[in-house]
C-alpha cells in the first residue's frame, strides 16, 4: 500500500510541475552541401531526422552509405523509392564520402 501511495504522490507531482517563464530550444544550424540530388535526402530522409544524423558519421565510403540507406528502409520503415534510394547514396558519397567504395 506505501508503495501505491509513493507511486501516486510521485505522479501527482509530476503532472502539476510548473515552468515559469518561456523555454527556449536552441537552434543548431548544420552546414549542408547542397550537391546534385540533395533534393531526394530532403524529401526522404530529413522527415524523420535533421541533417546533424548524416554529419556526425563523418567521411565513410559509398558502401556504408548504401548500408545506412537500406538500414533506414528495413529497420525503421523509410518508404524510399528504388530510384530515390540511388540518388540519396550518390548525394552522401559525393559530398560526405571519403572516396573509397568499401
Amino acid at each position: 500500500m506505501k508503495k501505491i501511495a509513493l507511486l501516486l504522490v510521485a505522479v501527482v507531482s509530476i503532472a502539476s510541475a510548473q515552468v515559469k517563464g518561456d523555454i527556449e530550444v536552441p537552434y543548431i544550424a548544420f552546414p549542408i552541401k547542397m550537391g546534385k540530388h540533395f533534393d531526394a535526402v530532403q524529401a526522404n530522409c530529413l522527415t524523420c531526422h535533421s541533417f546533424g544524423y548524416v554529419l556526425n558519421q563523418g567521411p565513410q565510403s559509398k558502401a556504408f552509405w548504401e548500408e545506412k540507406v537500406q538500414k533506414m528502409i528495413h529497420a525503421f520503415k523509410a518508404p524510399i523509392s528504388e530510384q530515390d534510394q540511388k540518388y540519396i547514396v550518390d548525394y552522401l558519397y559525393s559530398e560526405y564520402g571519403n572516396g573509397k567504395l568499401k
